[in-house]
């Protein structure tokens, strides 16, 4: 590891702390003794297959940007939809599989979205869902209401 401060390549450990997604080590530089903090996360390629059969590499920033869209000008912290993002990923990668439905991720999106605002879930339907028309807007409001 080498360290962002000196850029000398010997580091030691600290302090080693696991936690449900990642592991957070404290290191100290063998030169500078300066701290600072790493963290590591396993990283499994899960392809997700699109409705038109087609396969793309999972990506976080994706599924939250979708999330983030949804959740514009509504009452909803960064934190929030991290947190919220967090959740689906663990969940996505806590099946195993190697490949998994876009469907299916866009469900547990809409799930959550349900539970945190009902404006942002309605935004999120109505693109996954490819609404057409106010009457699909009415439905999914009767739905919720």
């Amino acid at each position: 590891m080498q360290c962002p401060f000196c850029k000398e390549g010997e580091t030691r450990v600290i302090d080693s702390r696991e936690s449900e997604d990642a592991t957070r080590r404290r290191r100290e530089c063998e030169k500078c003794l300066k701290r600072f903090t790493t963290y590591e996360r396993l990283e499994m390629e899960q392809m997700v297959v699109k409705k038109d059969g087609r396969r793309e590499a999972f990506d976080r920033e994706k599924l939250k940007g979708g999330v983030s869209r949804a959740c514009q000008k509504r009452p909803i912290s960064a934190d929030q939809i991290n947190a919220l993002v967090d959740e689906i990923e663990r969940e996505i990668k806590a099946n195993g599989e190697s490949e998994i439905a876009s469907a299916l991720i866009g469900e547990k999106v809409m799930a959550k979205l349900k539970i945190v605002d009902k404006v942002a879930y309605i935004r999120f339907a109505s693109v996954y869902n490819e609404f057409e028309d106010v009457k699909q807007f009415e439905k999914e409001a009767k739905k919720i209401a």
